[in-house]
């Protein structure tokens, strides 16, 4: 059985893992990251969306071997002593969830949209989510939230106001 080394949300991990084993269901099984939802198992809908060396994928296409020495960031490595990243705390104040099963996944490929684009425009942001399905908000919020979730992280937090 092939053994792994991986980084997950500044963690890291050995196991033996079995070669068939996908990435999403190593992270939820064997790691307990259960924030990564397993949606449809066929790269289609997103909702299983990682970093994987800061850049999106779709974990339930990417078999755990391949991530071995490669540095994983899944949405609940995103806040920091638990004050929410900024887009996590978008998403809730711009009310870009529904039921929530597809967030994990929008906000883990927004943050890879915003690492290469810091100020894109709303299509850019729908083109930048676009392999990511949400059956319940619209979108329009979303994309509010994107935008108010770049805005914030392209300002220095000094020039931030903090609220009580």
């Amino acid at each position: 059985m092939p053994r792994v080394r991986v980084e997950v949300d500044g963690a890291t991990y050995e196991d033996d893992v079995e070669p068939r084993l996908l990435l999403v269901h190593y992270l939820r099984d064997r790691l307990g990251k259960v924030g990564t939802p397993i949606g449809c198992d066929t790269t289609n809908c997103g909702a299983c969306t990682v970093l994987m060396d800061g850049l999106s994928v779709k974990s339930c296409s990417v078999l755990a071997v391949q991530a071995d020495g490669r540095e994983i960031t899944t949405v609940e490595g995103l806040g920091i002593d638990g004050v929410l990243h900024p887009l996590q705390r978008a998403f809730h104040e711009e009310h870009a969830l529904q039921c929530g099963f597809c967030t994990p996944g929008m906000i883990m490929a927004a943050l890879d949209l915003l690492r290469e684009n810091a100020d894109p425009s709303d299509e850019e942001i729908r083109q930048g989510l676009e392999g990511n399905l949400c059956r319940c908000t619209g979108y329009q919020n979303i994309v509010r939230a994107v935008r108010r979730a770049a805005g914030e992280m392209r300002t220095p937090a000094r020039d931030r106001e903090v609220a009580p």
